[in-house]
């Protein structure tokens, strides 16, 4: 096999390997299971920087597996491809250093790696999928392996939301099936391709062609959280901190939001979305989910359902800059792909270190413990800042770009929808900063009721929030560096576009 064949199939092997040996190991080899998630973890990231500096100079990477008559399985590696896994390998290098302090203990740990083993397998799939049925595919197997993580606890509780989410997800893929079956049926070809495959048939399926975008978009908006087919998100926030983390930044909604791109993008193309009015439904759908999100956000006292309301809103960012048909909002749109993933896990990083160390589970609970738990704290308003929007973080980037795309889409009442968001983001995350760092403890004889024995989080647990938090700092201060998500965004959008 040759390079451009064999590296698609080690990033996918290095965390699928482990998955089966974990799941092979005696239940109480913890430090094997430890060293088979890093290695795998690392080994990811390295093959990942070697792909990225390929396809950067225009090196093809693809394999091809034999599947059904016609129709074989696809990893190919483009530019926006490797976005997605670039985020995915390493992100969940630090969400498994966190999962190992986590769990530390806990039971089930052998169920629990190899499935998350198993998940990120998927994710990476999904990010190389060279067609449609490739991506279906790994999208429903992310959905199997994630509906373990969910339930992992075993409450009923967590069953509950387990299978709440399991039948979104396998409604919304039941969807994805549909209209998938109907455009080979329709175009002969289901392969990703920069500015679309379905211009030339326009003219003569105009009407299915649209049927088919809306079941495309309905079926991935199920994963991306669009409203009304977010249900399930705030449910599964029963899992534990590092699943969260998995489902909101990593995973499961980025896998929504990434089908959602690939099929304005290298579907349908851009352009040939707008001159078909497709555009148009999808921004008002990203609007008003990017609204009702931060508004159901503002009532939430548990902290994880704030911010998993947070991810409602935030995610369709990405949607609504595909949907402007600007390519400086299409910019913004790719790039929050990253910059959310990166201020959304240390925010999750955060909640989980709360929960850990001082039973603190919910806003009401948290008043000064920011003097006790000061690096979580102080990793948390960096992240919650730039969810903000804040200068000079990632989200301001990001924002920004959105924007000014939509003043250049004549879109103002985007603009409008903007700043709203914004202000109900700081709504519901200053508040938060305020209670942990000014307000004062409620005590009895001296002690605080809420979190008297509360202590800094271990640092398995703090270093990949303080990272994190460091990460979504930088990649704002230096958004135009020759290695900065913005700066490949950028590429991305040149050869959508074709500029």
């Amino acid at each position: 096999m040759t390079a451009s064949v064999l590296m698609p199939l080690i990033v996918l092997l290095s965390s699928l390997v482990p998955a089966v040996l974990i799941f092979l190991l005696p239940a109480d080899r913890h430090w094997l299971r430890g060293a088979m998630s890093l290695g795998g973890a690392t080994l990811k990231l390295a093959i990942v920087a070697i792909m990225l500096w390929g396809v950067f100079h225009e090196q093809t990477y693809r394999l091809t597996i034999p599947f059904l008559p016609g129709l074989p399985l696809t990893l190919h590696a483009d530019a926006l491809s490797m976005f997605l896994i670039t985020l995915s390998a390493l992100l969940w290098l630090f969400t498994t250093i966190y999962a190992i302090g986590y769990l530390d203990n806990a039971p089930h740990r052998r169920r629990f790696f190899g499935f998350f083993s198993l998940c990120v397998s998927a994710t990476v799939g999904i990010a190389l999928a060279g067609d449609l049925l490739t991506f279906l595919v790994f999208y429903e197997l992310l959905t199997l392996t994630t509906y373990p993580l969910v339930a992992h606890r075993g409450s009923a509780k967590a069953l509950q939301a387990a299978r709440t989410y399991l039948t979104y997800t396998l409604g919304g893929g039941a969807v994805l099936l549909l209209a998938t079956v109907w455009l080979y049926h329709v175009a002969g070809t289901l392969a990703f391709r920069e500015q679309g495959f379905l211009n030339g048939l326009v003219a003569e399926q105009g009407p299915t062609l649209t049927v088919i975008f809306f079941l495309l978009i309905a079926g991935f908006g199920v994963k991306a959280a669009l409203v009304p087919l977010h249900g399930w998100l705030p449910k599964a926030m029963v899992a534990p901190a590092p699943v969260s983390a998995l489902l909101h930044a990593v995973a499961v909604v980025k896998a929504g939001a990434f089908g959602i791109v690939r099929v304005v993008s290298d579907v349908y193309g851009i352009e040939t979305s707008d001159q078909m009015g497709l555009l148009l439904p999808l921004t008002l759908a990203a609007s008003f989910t990017i609204v009702y999100g931060s508004v159901r956000a503002l009532a939430q006292d548990d902290l994880k359902r704030r911010l998993a309301y947070s991810t409602v809103s935030q995610v369709s960012y990405i949607a609504l800059g595909l949907s402007l048909g600007s390519p400086i909002a299409a910019l913004g749109g790719i790039v929050h792909l990253v910059h959310q993933g990166v201020m959304k896990i240390t925010l999750f990083f955060c909640a989980g270190n709360l929960a850990e160390s001082a039973g603190i589970y919910r806003v009401s609970q948290m008043r000064g413990i920011g003097r006790r738990m000061p690096w979580t704290m102080a990793a948390f308003t960096v992240a919650a800042f730039g969810m903000i929007g804040i200068p000079p973080l990632a989200g301001f980037v990001s924002k920004w770009h959105l924007g000014v795309g939509a003043a250049a889409a004549n879109q103002g009442w985007v603009i409008a929808v903007l700043v709203t968001s914004g202000l109900l983001n700081a709504a519901y995350f200053l508040p938060i900063i305020h209670t942990a760092w000014f307000a004062v403890e409620n005590s009895v004889n001296g002690k605080s009721d809420d979190h008297k024995d509360a202590a800094e989080a271990k640092w398995p647990l703090l270093a990949p929030a303080l990272f994190t938090a460091a990460l979504s700092m930088i990649i704002g201060l230096f958004a135009t560096a020759d290695a900065s998500p913005l700066t490949w965004a950028t590429l991305i959008m040149r050869r959508e576009f074709g500029l």
